[in-house]
């Protein structure tokens, strides 16, 4: 039986990792290649990327590294000739790149805002506008933007700038979507909430409890019905549903990837 992905040849952004375990786009690129894509695996630190190289490797899959800063135009559109020079073409993007800032409109200053939407939003804005021209030469093809439940409900910290621009992606995902329905490129998004990714020891715990990780853990884990905290892997198998031929009747629409959280009424 062959992989859910055969065939297809995948862009994934922000598919180095900021240390160990499974961050989302380590975790999508590792997931893509081991169902049977060609990953370009895209990430600004080249050096991040080695431990998700190596994970493919282990599992007999391809991919190639690609350094990129996917909020500058230049070099996404290097980055899709990449795709198309080592493997000949395109047929899923994911832009997974974003990161969070703390502060709310009175104390995150304007540098910070406009720094936040070019990497949560722009990144996506970007990647959609150079990969669907070489897509539409694919017959099909599929697009994934990675948001997040900041953008959905408010999920117990002030990040105006993440919250409104990841709110954002998910817009641009429904508008570009029903514009390229007739290319029978896809467009979708998915929508983690609060995992426990390599993310949260290196950033988020030491903006939010003073680098106490089992408090904040503790603190997010209080938020989910189911009980446990999900990882890049939940991230990345909703990724390769919306990636695959299985979903060739999903457009413009999202999965939510949270245990449930942003279906609580507190």
């Amino acid at each position: 039986m062959g992989g859910r992905l055969d065939g297809k040849i995948a862009i994934v952004t922000g598919a180095g990792s900021v240390g160990d375990g499974w961050g989302n786009g380590r975790a999508t690129a590792y997931v893509f290649a081991r169902e049977g894509a060609q990953v370009l695996a895209v990430d600004r630190d080249p050096e991040a990327l080695g431990a998700t190289l190596e994970l493919i490797a282990e599992e007999g899959g391809i991919a190639q590294g690609h350094a990129c800063d996917v909020t500058d135009s230049d070099q996404v559109a290097g980055m899709v000739r990449a795709a198309v020079d080592t493997f000949g073409g395109l047929d899923v993007l994911v832009n997974n790149v974003g990161g969070s800032k703390h502060g709310g409109p009175t104390d995150l200053d304007e540098e910070g805002w406009r720094a936040q939407l070019e990497l949560n939003l722009t990144s996506a804005y970007l990647g959609c506008r150079h990969a669907i021209p070489v897509m539409r030469e694919r017959g099909s093809a599929a697009i994934v933007n990675v948001a997040s439940t900041s953008g959905l409900r408010f999920t117990g910290s002030p990040q105006v700038a993440y919250a409104s621009s990841k709110a954002a992606v998910i817009q641009l995902s429904k508008v570009t979507a029903v514009e390229h329905a007739p290319d029978r490129i896809r467009v979708n998004t998915v929508v983690p909430g609060q995992l426990h990714t390599p993310m949260v020891e290196t950033r988020l715990a030491g903006q939010r409890t003073g680098g106490n990780v089992d408090e904040l853990l503790a603190q997010r884990l209080s938020r989910i019905p189911l009980g446990f905290m999900g990882d890049g892997l939940d991230t990345a198998h909703a990724a390769l549903f919306l990636a695959s031929d299985e979903s060739r009747f999903v457009t413009g629409t999202e999965i939510v990837v949270d245990g449930g959280m942003t279906a609580r009424c507190d």
